[in-house]
């Protein structure tokens, strides 16, 4: 049986990682945000905005939250920069559109 590569929806955002920390994590660990904001040495406040999907996943906090999950910090930030490059892509679309590409001038 061929494996089918699965294609995300262009139109639909990428999930922000507090929402797979919300959702998906915190869930399964079965403790409080206090305490797992404790175990990652960030305050509870700054989890919540994680959480809230109000902060970004900063590469320090993601090298946090691949030692608490166990999965590396990479994945963390490949989630926070395909979820800030889709808003950022819609946000700066006219300007970007006037900026020319460079050719190859060996061509």
């Amino acid at each position: 049986m061929a494996e089918k590569a699965i294609r995300r929806d262009p139109n639909r955002p990428p999930t922000h990682p507090g929402a797979i920390l919300r959702e998906d994590v915190l869930p399964a660990v079965g403790e409080p945000v206090a305490i797992v904001a404790k175990k990652l040495g960030v305050t509870r406040q700054h989890l919540h905005r994680i959480l809230a999907e109000k902060a970004p996943v900063s590469p320090e906090m993601a090298l946090r939250l691949g030692k608490f999950c166990g999965n590396g910090p990479g994945l963390w930030l490949r989630m926070q920069q395909a979820h800030d490059l889709w808003y950022a892509e819609r946000a700066m679309k006219k300007e970007i559109a006037k900026i020319p590409t460079a050719r190859d001038k060996a061509a």
